[in-house]
């Protein structure tokens, strides 16, 4: 068994490469020694989770000196499990942005490929587990945080249903849509972390009771009869224009994997969605997520904490703060929020969102009649490279619709798990699960029965085990 000085070490040694914390623990100890399967292991927590006395970034310039003086609740449960926090991880600046390229530490590197991103905003969580770092770590998603990242990186990422793990002593982006979820190399270890930090939680009026809900024990494997079900528009190479080589493996691989689905009893229907549906997903998220951001974040202004701006007034000490501390993504994201919140602008945008929101949900929900979930690929294919960040998206909307779709998790607080489904260009690529909410342990064990077909469980980045 690796030595914890060993494990801190590794993480230590990596920073060069990876970037992947804002902060190690050179000697993390844990007074708790529980029976938990938790016990003396070794976690990483995202730097938007609050830990106390332990500095807690959000990756922002704006809190790069807070130390909050209290766990979040999932942090609360992970020490009470006897588990040992090694670090906070590297992540896009509060939570805003995909591709791990803004923290105000840097760039998180993909332990794959260290040109490549290893997408967000989780980014640090995911690379640290899958370079063999920890066994496992916290993340949060908000539109697709933890679940595209454990693809780029080639391991297994969970967001839950909203509300089954408590969000007290999260960061808020967007309070909607936000869930603490998990990291891990197997869907088994993914049911324990899950199972431990669960729960109802007073200080979270959002939680609720799971205490009936035993994912680890659920995970029996046997999944003959449950029926899965694709969306035609996403799957069928024929959507796209001028689809590259990468995209075209990525669906073969796909399509594959059903079959293999099918050897386990599984049944695979294909279904039709109106486009005019699929590509209100993206804009749907972006005027939702603003909105709420630039109000969650409204309280950052250098006063109660953070550093003090410059100025000889209130106004102009938070002009300063907010000016130089927010990078430019941030702020283009609260000018989106600040404009469609404005009265004169509400109806047409803010509420529109919201009512396409319910589209979105009352469409899934209709297929959750029928199907025990939804299996998709994550992405167009593996991680990009880190220059390809400055780069105009492809004008395809079908891509929009492909890079985008794991918002529906989020829209309807569906539990959402990504696993390991292969390689394009020695790149690994994922598989996405959702389901029906409070419907966790079936998709757990879907994804487990799917994770037993392949050969990607445990597995570590190239050059990193």
């Amino acid at each position: 068994m690796t030595s914890i000085n060993d494990i801190v070490k590794k993480a230590h040694t990596s920073q060069g490469n990876l970037n992947a914390f804002v902060t190690i623990i050179d000697n993390p100890t844990n007074d708790i020694i529980s029976n938990s399967k938790l016990s003396q292991q070794t976690v990483a927590i995202k730097d938007n989770l609050s830990t106390k006395g332990i500095l807690s970034t959000g990756s922002s310039n704006t809190l790069k000196d807070y130390i909050p003086f209290f766990d979040a609740t999932a942090v609360k449960k992970l020490k009470e499990n006897g588990a040992l926090i090694i670090g906070k991880t590297a992540m896009d600046e509060l939570g805003m942005g995909g591709t791990g390229t803004t923290a105000h530490s840097g760039i998180i590197k993909n332990p794959w490929d260290l040109s490549r991103m290893c997408a967000g905003s989780s980014a640090g969580s995911a690379a640290v587990v899958a370079a063999g770092i920890v066994p496992f770590a916290l993340g949060s998603d908000t539109g697709d945080s933890i679940r595209k990242p454990a693809a780029w990186c080639g391991i297994v990422g969970f967001k839950p249903t909203y509300g089954l793990i408590s969000r007290y002593g999260l960061f808020p982006f967007a309070t909607s849509l936000d869930t603490v979820g998990t990291f891990a190399r197997s869907v088994s270890e993914i049911a324990l972390v899950t199972d431990a930090i669960k729960g109802k939680d007073e200080l979270d009026m959002t939680s609720w009771d799971s205490s009936k809900i035993n994912l680890s024990d659920s995970l029996t494997g046997n999944v003959k009869n449950k029926k899965l079900c694709y969306i035609k528009e996403i799957c069928d190479i024929t959507s796209y224009q001028n689809p590259s080589e990468e995209l075209k493996q990525t669906l073969t691989i796909f399509q594959e994997t059903l079959k293999k689905c099918q050897t386990l009893g599984i049944i695979i229907e294909e279904v039709k969605i109106d486009l005019n549906i699929l590509n209100a997903i993206f804009p749907t998220y972006q005027c939702i997520s603003c909105a709420e951001a630039t109000s969650n974040y409204s309280n950052l202004t250098g006063i109660s904490f953070g550093p003090r701006g410059e100025g000889k007034t209130i106004e102009e000490i938070i002009k300063s703060h907010r000016t130089q501390g927010f990078s430019s993504l941030i702020k283009r994201r609260f000018i989106i929020g600040s404009y469609v919140l404005q009265k004169e602008n509400q109806e047409k945008f803010f509420l529109n969102a919201c009512r396409a929101r319910k589209v979105i949900v009352d469409t899934i929900n209709n297929l959750f009649t029928n199907f025990d979930g939804l299996i998709l690929p994550c992405s167009e294919a593996g991680a990009k490279k880190i220059e390809e960040n400055e780069k105009i998206t492809k004008n395809d909307a079908m891509l929009t619709i492909l890079e985008n779709h794991l918002a529906i998790g989020n829209f309807g607080g569906f539990p959402s798990i990504t696993i390991p489904n292969g390689f394009v260009n020695e790149l690994p690529i994922g598989i996405n699960i959702t389901g029906a909410i409070k419907d966790d342990a079936n998709i757990l064990n879907i994804a487990y029965a799917i994770e037993s077909t392949m050969n990607y469980k445990d597995q570590i980045a190239k050059g990193w085990d």
